[in-house]
């Protein structure tokens, strides 16, 4: 809801300094040039995108406006999720393994962290690596370069919105002047009437320009940048499952894996060492149905 409150502070603001400045706001009313700019911005942004783009651009603007980011808590459930799994490579036999990822809704790791249950794209992301993992025929710098290109294809497509939105930014201040040539031909078959008639068409079509410009830099542009930064901190996860997973198996202990991930989080949604401890030591022993290893053990 911040972004709500930036583009209210940003009307706001525009509107205010046009009164204080002696500006008639009426003279702002012309709804047949917003029509003209926006409607015109959103044929042409259906023309240029397939409809699986369309509504997925409509979501992405619901999360950004939301802040619909991946929390702490989401964290700690991706990490104790994966320690969880780790634990299981580590010490069951490969078929015992293997039902877990088969059958993700039915594992008891998994059911353990509903958040990660429900993110159904980044569940079959980790368990595909588990089950090559599981192989044992990959190496591991085969593994990463596969991961790369996966995530590199994963954030394109999440950020298609984004560039869809970037070119309708692009488009407006032209589509402003469109709107303002269409308003002085109309004030041009007005040149017989009266000079306040004529102003007065004139003035509507300079609105046109003005639109599209403030459209474009003030809401569109700004927006886009929000809902690409929404879109990256969502693909975050799956550099955490990379790292995770590659450090395991360089050989590192579960619990050193689940820190190389947790380095991946930022500063301000890291959870520190000791709560990523309690969680996949303690507290997710009780749900993947692993008795805890000994800290003697982890050093």
């Amino acid at each position: 809801m911040v972004s709500l409150v930036g583009i209210l502070i940003t009307i706001a603001a525009l509107l205010g300094g046009f009164a204080a400045m002696g500006g008639h706001l009426a003279v702002l009313m012309q709804p047949w040039e917003f029509v003209i700019i926006v409607g015109t911005a959103v044929g042409t942004f259906i023309v240029a995108n397939p409809w699986k783009v369309i509504v997925d651009t409509g979501l992405a603007m619901v999360q950004a406006l939301t802040g619909a980011v991946p929390s702490e808590r989401y964290y700690l459930d991706l990490l104790g999720a994966l320690h969880a799994l780790m634990r299981e490579l580590r010490g069951k036999g490969r078929n015992e393994v293997e039902a877990h990822i088969d059958d993700p809704s039915s594992s008891e790791i998994f059911k353990a962290f509903p958040s990660v249950l429900a993110d159904h794209a980044l569940l079959h992301f980790v368990c595909d690596y588990v089950r090559l993992i599981i192989m044992g025929n990959a190496r591991t710098h085969e593994i990463e370069a596969l991961m790369d290109e996966e995530i590199h294809t994963i954030v394109k497509s999440k950020l298609a919105p984004y560039n869809a939105l970037v070119v309708v930014a692009e488009a407006l201040p032209a589509l402003g002047i469109v709107a303002a040539v269409l308003g002085v031909i109309k004030a041009m078959g007005a040149l017989d009437q009266s000079p306040k008639l004529l102003g007065g068409y004139i003035g509507a079509a300079l609105v046109g320009t003005f639109a599209g410009i403030f459209l474009s830099y003030g809401i569109i542009a700004p927006f886009a940048l929000k809902v690409k930064m929404t879109r990256e901190k969502r693909c975050r996860p799956y550099i955490i499952v990379k790292q995770t997973l590659l450090a395991f198996m360089n050989g590192a202990m579960p619990q050193i894996a689940v820190e190389h991930g947790r380095k991946m989080i930022a500063g301000a949604e890291r959870p520190s060492i000791d709560v990523v401890e309690n969680e996949t030591i303690a507290g997710p022993a009780k749900s993947a149905a692993v008795e805890p290893e000994p800290k003697a053990a982890r050093a």
